[in-house]
């Protein structure tokens, strides 16, 4: 790949401004709707907000650590940008799309990089329907939450409330409980990428739930449903020698490590 032209954005952080001001002044600085590409300064957090901002244009992005949580980032390094945009390896993603209809009928949608959670709003448990391309599959859910989570997001909150991680070419989705009550034994599902998750909120009013799409929230939702919109395209751009594939692929081993 050849980019001509870098539109560089940076976390609020201190590292990440300084970083944006040494690039910016080695590489130039092109806006970021007329860029090739996009390079993003920080950490996971602020790289998920870059792909939302900038997702509908196309545009690859290449993101460098300068922030706490760096997954999804490359090392920082200031020289050789533009031989490593040149040389490095696009790996695509879908979103999932959340489609919401709130207790007033108020009807939202938002797209989803890494997973879609449903979370109790209130102290008492929320109490949901699950039902899977039409067909019910599970009549009612006493938890904390549920969620449904990409590949890509797998390693992220599906991760740290014992989801499964998805290899990064399966094509597949997790739906995952968040501290289930009843049935407590149930340890979620593995769902083929083109299924379509329903989620009915039981006692809404009772028990109000949240739909939250990443870091888009939807308060008092009655009812979510959930599929992966291969229509929309994000490219992320990594460095040869980290293949996110491979470190999705270790995270599965990193607890024997320990």
């Amino acid at each position: 790949m050849t980019f001509s032209s870098i539109a560089f954005v940076a976390a609020d952080s201190p590292p990440a401004q300084e970083a944006l001001t040494a690039l910016v002044a080695r590489y130039g600085q092109a806006r970021p709707d007329r860029a090739d590409v996009i390079v993003a300064l920080g950490g996971d957090g602020f790289m998920l907000d870059t792909l939302h901002t900038w997702m509908k244009t196309g545009k690859p992005v290449f993101g460098m650590h300068r922030g706490t949580v760096g997954f999804l980032m490359n090392p920082y390094n200031e020289d050789g940008l533009m031989e490593r945009l040149a040389r490095a390896h696009d790996v695509v993603l879908y979103p999932l799309r959340m489609e919401t209809v709130a207790l007033d009928g108020t009807k939202r949608e938002a797209l989803a990089i890494n997973e879609v959670s449903m979370l109790r709003q209130t102290r008492q448990a929320a109490k949901i329907r699950i039902s899977v391309d039409g067909r019910e599959r599970l009549s009612e859910l006493i938890c904390d939450g549920a969620l449904i989570c990409t590949a890509a997001g797998s390693t992220a909150y599906n991760l740290s409330v014992h989801g499964p991680v998805l290899p990064l070419d399966s094509n597949i989705l997790a739906l995952t409980p968040i501290s289930a009550f009843r049935p407590r034994r149930w340890r979620g599902a593995i769902l083929p990428h083109t299924a379509t998750v329903r989620f009915e909120i039981l006692e809404a009013a009772k028990r109000p739930v949240s739909a939250v799409a990443d870091s888009e929230e939807v308060r008092n939702v009655a009812q979510v449903s959930v599929r992966e919109d291969r229509d929309t395209r994000i490219h992320l751009l990594f460095d040869p020698e980290l293949n996110l594939g491979e470190r999705i692929l270790l995270e599965q081993f990193s607890a024997a490590e320990g």
